[in-house]
């Protein structure tokens, strides 16, 4: 049995590890079994509804098969300082938070479970401060409707961003089917496997993992020629790159390190930025979304009408068109 700690706090509990393999990146690493676990709570902005979160997680395609969402629990495996984590997340009765139980195959550090904590965080949104966005959307009556059904949902972004990264590339001009099958089998070759709750799950493969594929290894994987040489070219690019600036950094600046990337264009940069990043300050529409807005407004919309009804939610507007996308 472990203790819970808060995020934050000076250290972790931990169960007795045995003898593993500590922080080296192996692949076809299995936590059944883990030798150490830890759990920590993590704290959310309210409002917040896990419950909304997991029906996002269940119903995102990119998502398919790689995480489960049965029985109020978010099950995953993520990929921190080298070592594979399984991790098992469920809500705190009563409490905007969550309780993270984390999974290795062998020591579990304080600085890796602060890393998965982190990545766990960040992936939930569950910093997310909604307040001026809902205090904005209560004077936008048709838009009040869907945050009334979404209340409390924070954006779920990918996993890391390094994982949009190669998804952006993998579902460009594919079917989504074809994407997923492509995506799984980087992961599975990898092998960055975890055992939660009796079910396999998978980690995706960090840069560093990627980065021992060469470009005829991609090929043979995914079948793709151009999406091989892309993955090839940017998982190195994206070694170079610090996520701390990417997250927090000028806009700008960030954009322009995103679409310097192999593969990226100013389409997938936004899904970059919002999507695995968790920058809303500026909204690139798409037929999509402008299809989820004329749902929600009751109107055709041309770019000049999309802009004006953008404009409103100043550096909301990424939350706002995730919103429409969602509940729209």
């Amino acid at each position: 049995m472990t203790d819970t700690t808060s995020l934050g706090a000076g250290a972790f509990a931990t169960s007795p590890p045995t003898a593993g393999q500590g922080g080296r990146a192996v692949p076809a690493a299995d936590t059944a079994g883990a030798s150490a676990t830890r759990t920590v709570r993590l704290a959310a902005r309210p409002p917040f509804s896990f419950s909304a979160s997991l029906a996002f997680i269940g119903a995102f395609p990119a998502m398919t098969g790689q995480q489960g969402t049965a029985q109020d629990t978010l099950t995953l495996a993520l990929r921190e300082n080298g070592t594979t984590l399984g991790a098992r997340v469920t809500a705190v009765p009563g409490e905007p938070a969550v309780d993270c139980v984390l999974t290795a195959a062998g020591p579990l550090s304080d600085a890796t479970a602060q890393a998965a904590a982190d990545r766990l965080s960040f992936h939930l949104g569950l910093t997310d401060d909604l307040t001026d966005f809902y205090r904005l959307a209560r004077l936008d009556r048709p838009f009040s409707r869907v945050v009334d059904r979404l209340h409390g949902y924070h954006q779920v972004k990918f996993p890391s961003p390094l994982e949009l990264l190669c998804w952006a590339i993998l579902c460009q001009r594919v079917p989504m089917p074809v994407a997923r099958n492509m995506k799984q089998a980087l992961v599975e070759a990898i092998g960055n496997r975890s055992t939660v709750d009796g079910e396999p799950r998978w980690a995706f493969p960090d840069a560093e993992q990627l980065a021992t594929l060469d470009e005829p290894a991609l090929q043979h994987l995914i079948g793709n020629q151009r999406k091989a040489g892309y993955l090839h070219r940017a998982t190195r690019q994206w070694l170079d790159l610090d996520e701390a600036f990417l997250r927090t950094g000028p806009y700008d600046e960030v954009r322009d390190q995103l679409l310097a990337l192999t593969g990226i264009g100013p389409w997938s940069a936004t899904f970059l930025l919002i999507r695995g990043l968790g920058r809303t300050e500026h909204l690139t529409p798409d037929k999509e979304m402008i299809r989820a807005a004329q749902r929600v407004y009751g109107r055709t919309l041309d770019d000049t009408a999309f802009a004006a009804l953008t404009s409103r939610y100043g550096s909301h507007q990424g939350y706002w068109g995730h919103y429409l996308r969602v509940g729209g």
